[in-house]
């Protein structure tokens, strides 16, 4: 049960600092409000659960065999009820509810895809322990980082199908998207990592 409590925990911070960076108009920041807040917590719940608090991330690493389908439906379910804490508290901060634009063309999907390939390409590495424990939250989120500044660049950058909820950015690119991404970028890193 710890580990899916560290979930919830980690996906409500990463997703209510995302929620109040957007509220707040520092849109430009947000991707570096978000790699911090990752990275972060990959140095404190890492050694619980993972810290994938990103329903793409859990799905590609059940994909891998990586994660079990209990505690995969465990998490999943944790994330999702973290980014709904994020999203109750942050109109209560913000008292208003965010106006995200979410447009629903296939270069949205196509931006949320790339950005989540290179989060989870980031992410692989370190679960493969190409990555010293030591550097591990860098990477991570370092690789958050980039991958939502390609995403930001003609989406809202998310990468995150339980961010997308925390704003309201509800939509199948932004929720298929990511875990798209997500899949290829583990694959994709355990083909070369072999």
């Amino acid at each position: 049960m710890k580990k899916y409590i560290a979930e919830l925990i980690g996906t409500f911070a990463l997703a209510f600092a995302i929620v109040l960076s957007l509220g707040l108009g520092l849109r430009i920041a947000t991707p570096l409000v978000a790699g911090l807040v990752l990275g972060l917590f990959v140095y404190t719940i890492g050694p619980i659960s993972g810290a994938h608090l990103n329903p793409a991330v859990t799905i590609a690493a059940f994909s891998l065999k990586r994660l079990n389908p209990k505690d995969t439906v465990g998490y999943l379910i944790a994330q999702f009820a973290g980014a709904g804490l994020a999203l109750a508290i942050g109109k209560a901060f913000l008292l208003a509810p965010l106006a995200m634009q979410v447009e629903s063309t296939s270069i949205v999907g196509l931006a949320e895809v790339m950005g989540a390939f290179f989060l989870a390409f980031g992410i692989a590495a370190v679960m493969h322990k190409k990555v010293s424990d030591q550097a591990a939250g860098l990477v991570v989120g370092g690789s958050l980082l980039l991958g939502a500044m390609i995403s930001g660049t003609v989406a809202n950058g998310l990468i995150n199908p339980a961010v997308a909820v925390a704003v309201g950015s509800v939509n199948m690119y932004y929720i298929l998207g990511p875990i798209v991404g997500a899949i290829i970028g583990m694959w994709v890193y355990r083909a070369l990592a072999k």
